[in-house]
């Protein structure tokens, strides 16, 4: 058998027959290697061209049906085959070619007229559009760089030439028709609407495709685009980042396209990317670029310099970073923004340098790589040290500030050097407003361990007090404040570590509220109120006054919409500590009793942290327009935005839609579009407990209001990972619910819920013991059905699923056999083999389908009554024989002879469909009418 062609290819047939494709090309590909006849080769050739084409690989469905027409040029069937392909593969004309021969060796065959119909048209239609493509790209361009064209005539072919480059056969056109030096005097306009056109035209076409990026690249010159991202107008700077973010990934592989071998070679992105590196490195520390510029550098680094996943094993963009730009990023630290000559920065670029710090020392691998990371640290601190230079001074602290931001550890050993924390003390007292600013900060970040905080908290405590009591500076005064929440605060929300005396945590928090409300404060300083609050609402009294005092919420909210977003991990704490949706460490009770015998610290919950006073702060922070805080907050496009506070949030919304009532003012305040980008991407726990929020609203919303557009096809994914056997039943439970919702919308959600492997998950529930999951994923499954992929896992062999249903029928709950019989009617009525295969799944089938027609629930003996008659409808005969001679007939008399009544109409209708159904079958004889 092994060496014999002939019947390798018949084997293959029969695998063909059989639909399993991928063993039909094993035979066709043995039976190749060992033919010597031409002829038979001819045939393989083709039949496997057929597999090719059923498995969509078109490139080697094309080429087997060459090498079968190269046997036999007369072949129709493989002429036809390679027109399939052809098609497929976008080359029209060449399709078109190979029908044309079909037609011509066959005229009359109306498959081969058609399709040459067909592809005559489609070639004309995309030669009208290339020609005309050409033109307007010209036109366009014209239009662009005409100064006298109106403005908005030039607003309109700037939208048009945007919407074309992000169309794969438009970018090249824009391409080929000398686009890029036209865009670059576009840029040199200097008009901003003119940058951010041409910008964004070539965004689009860098996306996804590695040798135009390359080849505009090297036209525009990566000095070019640093120059346009450094300019002042935060627009053009988001716009220019996201062509390096789109450049980035074209060359790193984000492209998905296949090219030849000799494309392979020309194509080496890695000096480029290195070259991209180190002018956004250049960006960091230069005075020439502005704010915004500089932010979107190091947004951009945040991006792509660490690993995406720790399991690379290459960290080698992070130590390039650390060689040639650590002190850069160090510099932009120390900045102190009073002082004269200092880099120009937005109210975020520290921050977002302290995540880039964190980010990298996070990507190190090895001891000696961290070392390297701290010694470049330390020499920068120790460079910038100075008695006899305040400035250089408080550069240093204001570093170690930033450090303590990032790589904690890495600013608390610092801190601990030889002089430093004495160097803070004596900042304290100095006569210069700043210095003393920078030094409190400092002493602030330091403390922020408890075990590390032991020194601050001996030393800190009175050295803050007595700033706090001295200085006539609001600014420093709230500073030091904070300072002494969060020593206070250790403790966390353990009601019997309180640090301070009784009372005083409550007198500080009405100090924090007072200043958050008072516009005539800077932002940064108001900002730092919400600090304070940060870490006094873990006191349930402190966070029970926060949300009766509306103004207060309203002031955080507003701040936390602002453009400066520092404050996020703030709020984000605020109101993690009002809804208590923090990790709780659960108290066992013998391990209380225990504790207290042996005098250990004992956790203890305060009154105001049960149930009824969080559902009430709840309401509050609705009340007040917590919703669209959270929307905005969400839409930070910014590495401050970091897995952990994205994590706080997504606890947040999981709280906020607890009760059901609550949902429609989280859905009108844009709440559901809020959840997905929390839902699809930060820490495990995060996407978990956004997944979980989007299931309690997508269970009772409509989900057009919920998710407006294209959006809603992308809740699918977190719902259906909420079935994974480690999710918790609750969390089960409402992903069932709500892709029952969604099912029940329509076919294009039912087609992307099965998509997305949810038909595995959802079977296995409706074997649960558990009984209200079982009726949710039967509920499911029933509005699935209307699916073709769902009838065909129905139909096969092999498995009890349609047993299960069956029996899923004759279970005492009604609800579930409400949605098992709903489910079995579609299925026999879109499906006759169902009617017949259901009688041979299990032998309980007739008296099953008896309780239903006996039900005392109309809707539930409705379906069975539907069952009956789609079995009737079946062409079976056999089947027909069997149920009418069965009890069957009699149930159907009582009900179908029964007098009109509006309540019941729908099952006696069917039951006299039946009825009528049986006489045409002639099984029964017609009824005489009563005398």
């Amino acid at each position: 058998m092994m060496g014999d062609p002939n019947q390798l290819k018949d084997e293959g047939n029969k695998h063909f027959q059989a639909g399993d494709i991928d063993k039909a090309i094993e035979c066709y590909t043995s039976a190749i290697k060992v033919c010597k006849d031409k002829k038979v080769l001819g045939v393989i050739h083709r039949n496997r061209s057929a597999c090719y084409l059923k498995k969509e690989n078109y490139a080697n469905a094309a080429s087997d049906a060459s090498k079968a027409i190269d046997i036999d040029a007369a072949d129709i069937k493989a002429l036809y085959r390679r027109c399939q392909a052809l098609e497929k593969l976008g080359k029209l004309d060449m399709a078109f070619k190979d029908v044309q021969r079909c037609a011509t060796i066959e005229p009359k065959n109306k498959t081969f007229l058609e399709t040459l119909r067909r592809l005559g048209a489609e070639i004309q239609a995309k030669l009208k559009t290339t020609f005309s493509t050409d033109s307007r790209v010209q036109n366009m361009f014209e239009i662009l760089l005409d100064e006298e064209m109106e403005k908005d005539k030039r607003e309109k072919a700037a939208n048009n030439l945007i919407v074309l480059s992000r169309d794969d056969a438009g970018a090249e056109r824009i391409f080929q028709n000398n686009g890029v030096p036209l865009l670059l005097n576009m840029i040199e306009t200097g008009k901003s609407e003119m940058v951010l056109a041409a910008i964004r035209t070539l965004s689009g076409m860098c996306t996804g495709h590695k040798a135009r990026a390359m080849a505009i690249i090297h036209m525009v010159g990566i000095d070019k685009i640093c120059s346009v991202m450094a300019v002042d107008n935060e627009e053009i700077a988001m716009a220019t980042c996201n062509l390096f973010q789109c450049i980035n990934d074209s060359l790193t592989g984000g492209d998905r396209r296949e090219y030849g071998k000799e494309e392979a070679l020309v194509l080496d992105a890695s000096k480029d990317l290195k070259t991209i590196l180190l002018s956004l490195l250049e960006m960091v520390a230069n005075k020439k670029v502005s704010g915004h510029g500089r932010d979107q550098a190091l947004n951009l680094l945040c991006r792509n310099v660490p690993r995406k996943d720790k399991k690379e094993r290459d960290n080698s963009r992070s130590l390039f970073t650390i060689d040639n730009g650590l002190k850069k990023i160090l510099k932009v630290c120390g900045q102190v923004t009073e002082l004269p000559d200092q880099l120009p920065m937005t109210e975020n670029t520290q921050l977002i340098a302290s995540v880039l710090l964190n980010k990298i020392y996070d990507d190190l691998k090895c001891d000696p790589e961290r070392d390297n990371f701290r010694d470049i640290c330390d020499q920068y601190i120790k460079s910038k040290i100075d008695p006899n230079d305040m400035d250089k001074t408080i550069h240093a602290i204001n570093t170690i500030s930033g450090l303590l931001q990032g790589p904690f550890d890495v600013g608390n050993a610092l801190v601990g050097h030889q002089g430093i924390m004495e160097m803070m003390v004596a900042l304290c007292a100095s006569e210069r407003e700043v210095d003393q600013m920078v030094a409190v900060e400092a002493l602030i970040h330091s403390s922020s361990k408890m075990s590390r905080a032991s020194f601050i908290i001996t030393n800190g405590v009175s050295l803050l007090k007595d700033i706090y009591k001295k200085t006539k500076n609001e600014r420093i005064k709230i500073r030091a404040l904070v300072g002494l929440c969060k020593l206070g605060s250790a403790g966390g929300d353990d009601y019997s570590l309180r640090q301070f005396a009784e009372g005083s945590t409550e007198k500080l928090a009405k100090q924090c509220r007072k200043w958050l409300c008072n516009p005539q404060i800077d932002t940064k300083t108001r900002n730092w109120a919400i600090e304070g609050l940060a870490y006094l609402t873990n006191d349930a009294d402190v966070k029970d006054d926060f949300v009766e005092d509306e103004l207060a919420l309203k002031a955080m909210f507003e701040l936390s919409k602002s453009k400066d977003k520092t404050i996020l991990y703030s709020v984000a704490c605020t109101l993690v500590n009002c809804t208590n949706c923090y990790e709780k460490k659960d108290i066992i009770p013998e391990l209380v009793e225990l504790a207290k015998f042996s005098k250990q610290h004992v956790p203890e919950q305060h009154p105001k942290d049960k149930k009824d006073f969080i559902q009430r702060r709840v309401k509050r922070l609705l009340k007040a327009g917590v919703t669209s805080a959270l929307a905005v907050m969400v839409k930070a496009d910014n590495s401050i935005l970091t897995d952990q506070t994205k994590e706080l949030l997504a606890r947040v919304f999981l709280a906020l839609s607890d009760d059901p009532k609550d949902r429609g003012i989280l859905v009108a305040e844009g709440g559901g579009k809020a959840l997905i980008p929390l839902a699809l991407e930060g820490t495990a726990a995060g996407k978990v407990k956004a997944s979980h929020a989007l299931a309690k609203i997508a269970a009772i919303s409509n989900p057009e209001i919920a998710f407006p557009g294209e959006r809603v096809y992308e809740v699918v994914r977190p719902l259906v990972s909420l079935l994974q056997t480690d999710r918790d039943g609750i969390q089960n439970f409402e992903a069932l619910r709500s892709l029952t919702n969604l099912a029940g919308f329509s076919e294009k959600l039912r087609v992307k819920i099965v998509k997305e492997k949810a038909l595995p998950e959802i079977e296995n529930y409706m074997f649960e013991d558990h009984e209200q999951i079982r009726q949710a994923a039967t509920e499911c499954m029933c509005n699935l059905v209307t699916c073709k992929e769902v009838q065909d896992r129905y139909l096969e062999d092999g498995n009890d699923k349609l047993k299960l249903l069956v029996l899923l029928c004759g279970e005492d709950d009604d609800k579930l056999q409400m949605a098992a019989a709903g489910g079995l009617a579609m299925l026999t009525a879109i499906q006759k083999k169902i009617c017949t295969k259901l009688t041979k799944v299990t032998s309980q089938w007739l008296e099953i389908l008896q309780r239903l027609c006996l039900h005392t629930d109309p809707k539930i003996q409705h379906r069975g009554l539907v069952i009956v008659y789609n079995m009737l409808n079946s062409d079976d005969s056999e089947l027909s024989k069997k149920l009418i001679e069965s009890e069957l007939l009699e149930i159907l008399s009582v009900i179908g002879k029964a007098a009109d009544n509006p309540k019941k109409q729908d099952t006696i209708d069917v039951a006299r469909m039946c009825l009528v159904k049986a006489m045409d079958l002639g099984l029964i004889k017609p009824f005489s009418s009563p005398s």
